[in-house]
């Protein structure tokens, strides 16, 4: 936890009627793979978000839902309307049921722990002695989506809220049930004071769902949380303080562990930063000691590239703790499959954010190339309309260890003939290699040429066939056991191994072929589209 003291001191000033105070705040800078793949939960990316409702007064009506008010009058204890035994009676895993089968977590774990149970304070002893403008900050609409969650633990969630923060903070909880099998789970929650209950006629997913909650908040603050979570004692005061007065700013807390199996409140580090790969996966990374010293001269590291290309920033808050419930696999099916949906988010965020540097993308996840990734006009006319940095500055000034992949310095994509590509025609290692119709879309006629020779799609090489001779098949073999080559200017590919032999394509058949070099021979000719 030392890496707590280690963090930059950042001043945020107050809007002028608060005669230009500054207050102090410390941040570290990091970032969350939900929104950047906008998959419903990477492991380790963050769970929390808390943001400016820039748009708290639209309502959107494309969707098709219930709606369950809530009462706004005063009162003691939010709960004094609401039937605990009841609500968590109907969701109790049976005698014989599997514990993990609905949640993929113990739900019997979470269903014999108190609701507001005690959960160690896990900041850093600093932190707890920091005092923030409490009665200056603005309150947030807290928004928690969920689909067939377990009883207990989304009531914890809840409890959690409006336990650990101060009540004038709160301005309301919007709950959006993604069309739980249950219409019950979410609705009996309306009884409790300042919870608003939405419901999903079908199912949305989790951003639709998210901003569905947007759109009916009503507090000039989001946040965004898990309804697996339970928040730490005093979570919301340096996340309201860095966004009340600078509402450029996008915030998180440090995410803690809850243990899938036995509930355990587990402390994470606060020395670790987000990151991401070409593939567009979220990753943690902790910091060395000369890192941490660096976040004291430049609080900008890696994150959501939207946020920081179009003049935001966005940043974990040390000392802001909220446990999250971490999973091995998803407890419910995606629509169109999970894998899909990944895939389609991380494809348009690429299309619209990444300029060229996508190709490094399609260089690492081939296969997205052929997942339709629907219409992004509105995006692109947002990013136009915000004037948006380009990829290029948020690699050089946000995430500069995001190096160019080596590979990248040499040719990639579609090796192409005129109409026709090579082409692994779904085969593995040991068959010969095709030409086919070129289709564009990447998958079996992704190639790329190595820094070691090698002419690569996946896991498997193009290769001379062992016994070589003139119209001798070139064959897929595995990348440790293949043929090197090089690639002239000229377009032909050469043989490394077997001088003066290149790949051809066959003039009877759709079949790749050795042949002797020859500089004027169309069918040895082969472009990198």
């Amino acid at each position: 936890m030392n890496g707590a003291l280690d963090i930059k001191v950042r001043s945020t000033s107050t809007p002028s009627s608060r005669g230009g105070q500054n207050l102090p705040s410390k941040v570290i800078n990091g970032y969350s793979s939900s929104s950047l793949s906008s998959n419903y939960k990477s492991p380790g990316g963050s769970s929390t978000w808390v943001t400016n409702n820039r748009g708290q007064d639209s309502h959107s009506s494309t969707h098709h839902q219930q709606q369950t008010g809530y009462s706004s009058g005063v009162v003691t204890d939010p709960f004094e309307s609401f039937d605990q035994e009841v609500y968590l009676h109907g969701d109790k895993v049976l005698r014989g049921q599997d514990a993990y089968g609905k949640t993929k977590f113990n739900q019997v774990a979470s269903d014999n722990l108190p609701i507001d149970r005690s959960i160690p304070d896990t900041r850093h002893p600093m932190c707890r002695k920091r005092e923030y403008d409490v009665p200056h900050l603005q309150p947030t609409s807290v928004i928690i989506t969920f689909h067939n969650e377990a009883r207990s633990t989304l009531l914890r969630t809840i409890a959690s809220v409006l336990n650990r923060s101060p009540v004038h903070l709160i301005h309301e909880i919007i709950l959006v049930d993604d069309a739980s099998p249950n219409a019950d789970d979410g609705a009996l929650l309306a009884q409790i004071h300042k919870v608003k209950v939405l419901r999903n006629h079908k199912r949305e997913g989790l951003m639709r769902s998210r901003v569905r909650g947007a759109d009916e908040a009503t507090a000039p603050i989001l946040t965004f949380l898990d309804s697996h979570c339970e928040c730490n004692e005093g979570w919301l005061e340096p996340l309201l303080q860095l966004v009340t007065f600078n509402r450029t700013h996008v915030v998180s807390p440090v995410i803690d562990v809850i243990n899938m199996d036995d509930f355990r409140y587990v402390a994470a580090s606060a020395e670790l930063r987000g990151g991401f790969d070409w593939n567009l996966v979220f990753k943690w990374e902790y910091l060395s000691p000369t890192e941490r010293r660096e976040f004291a001269r430049d609080p900008t590291q890696v994150i959501r590239f939207r946020v920081w290309q179009c003049g935001g920033t966005l940043e974990i808050v040390p000392c802001s703790r909220v446990g999250h419930v971490f999973r091995k696999q998803h407890p419910y099916s995606f629509p169109g499959g999970s894998g899909a949906v990944f895939a389609k988010n991380t494809r348009r965020a690429a299309e619209v954010w990444m300029d060229e540097y996508k190709n490094f993308y399609y260089a690492k996840v081939p296969l997205a190339k052929a997942v339709p990734f629907g219409n992004i006009d509105d995006r692109m006319a947002i990013r136009d309309r915000l004037k948006c940095k380009p990829f290029k500055w948020y690699l050089k000034n946000v995430y500069p260890d995001l190096k160019i992949p080596q590979a990248a310095m040499y040719p990639s994509g579609a090796l192409q003939q005129g109409h026709r590509c090579i082409d692994t025609m779904g085969r593995s290692a040991y068959h010969t290699a095709q030409v086919y119709q070129c289709h564009g879309e990447g998958g079996n006629q992704e190639w790329s040429l190595t820094k070691s020779g090698l002419i690569q799609h996946d896991e498997i090489c193009l290769s001379m066939p062992t016994s070589l001779y003139v119209g001798a098949p070139v064959v897929l073999t595995p990348c440790e056991d293949a043929s090197k080559w090089y690639y002239s200017k000229d377009k032909l590919i050469q043989s490394q191994d077997k001088p003066g032999f290149c790949i051809s394509a066959s003039a009877d058949s759709s079949n790749l072929v050795s042949a002797i070099c020859d500089p004027d021979d169309y069918l040895q000719k082969f472009e990198f589209n």
